[in-house]
């Protein structure tokens, strides 16, 4: 069993490099016993538990790496795209909301950056209408001034066409703004496209929903990945898995609109809507929309928006 999941608010951005680390791992169940031949006639199979970005981002490497014919890859899901938790992300490259920085090493930081790296490279190859990523100019409010040597978050080098705007006031209702570039992730399109790319690899998948821990490791599969997302705070009795629930307001799509901002809360223009967000209710499982959040997230943009001018 290897468990891939729990990445805070960086579950699409960091899937391809946490994905690969997975995949890595599989390697050591792979190896013959001492002294006994490989035989090519053992087919290796894989079970991969959900079908959210993190798993069909795993099924896909293994895939790639061990396909041994259709069949070699099965994923086991209760929900499919568009269905999914990963449907309704944001979808905004930058991984945030990942860890405790002072409960942290500096070796988990080391993998988080190699895991930024990774997964930077892979969406890179993928920027294009087909599975909706494209790069797109960020602009970062700020009330104080913000150090210009601090690193955004997983590096500097993973967001091009940085500058500062100083006094910016006038121009953007703050008074300091950091502007980069990051790429922007549509889920509903995403997901479907890594779903038919799942597909025409030769990739099973069963719609099954189970109760226990004991029930997946009945599976057939001798190696088994835990993609469960929240559902391993049950599954597996993961209770350091806590949710961090975020309400998003989504409005009608404007094409004009060429940019995204974070600050008081965050605004991504996706060709399915504008997504506005900003709240963060850790230890919050519901999934009911709030009103009064719904208000409170659209006056806060309306505020926002007012200091732009231009």
């Amino acid at each position: 069993m290897i468990h891939n999941y729990g990445h805070g608010g960086a579950g699409i951005t960091l899937s391809w490099g946490t994905a690969s680390e997975a995949v890595e791992l599989a390697r050591d169940f792979q190896s013959p016993a001492p002294g006994r031949p490989t035989r090519r006639s053992v087919q290796r199979r894989f079970a991969v538990i959900g079908c959210g970005v993190n798993g069909l981002s795993t099924a896909i490497l293994l895939q790639r790496r061990y396909q041994d014919g259709p069949g070699t890859v099965t994923i086991y899901a209760k929900d499919l795209p568009p269905d999914t938790t990963s449907n309704i992300a944001g979808g905004y490259w930058m991984p945030t909301s990942l860890y405790d920085s002072a409960s942290v090493t500096p070796k988990f930081i080391d993998r988080f950056k190699a895991a930024a790296h990774n997964s930077n490279r892979a969406f890179q190859l993928l920027v294009g209408p087909e599975y909706g990523v494209r790069w797109i100019d960020v602009l970062e409010l700020n009330r104080g001034r913000p150090s210009t040597t601090e690193s955004l978050p997983g590096g500097n080098d993973l967001y091009p066409n940085q500058f500062f705007y100083q006094d910016a006031e006038p121009r953007f209702g703050s008074p300091f703004v950091r502007q980069f570039s990051t790429m922007l992730i549509e889920p509903s399109k995403y997901l479907g496209v890594l779903l038919r790319d799942f597909y025409n690899a030769g990739g099973r998948l069963i719609v099954k929903e189970f109760r226990n821990r004991d029930e997946i490791m009945r599976l057939p599969e001798s190696v088994i990945f835990n993609c469960s997302g929240l559902g391993a705070h049950l599954l597996f009795g993961d209770e350091k898995l806590v949710p961090a629930r975020g309400q998003l307001v989504v409005m009608l799509p404007q094409p004009e609109v060429d940019y995204c901002y974070v600050g008081p809360g965050y605004m991504f223009p996706r060709s399915d809507g504008i997504i506005l967000g900003g709240t963060f209710d850790r230890g919050d499982w519901s999934l009911s929309v709030n009103p009064e959040q719904s208000t409170r997230i659209l006056n806060t943009h309306a505020a926002a928006m007012k200091g732009f001018k231009g």
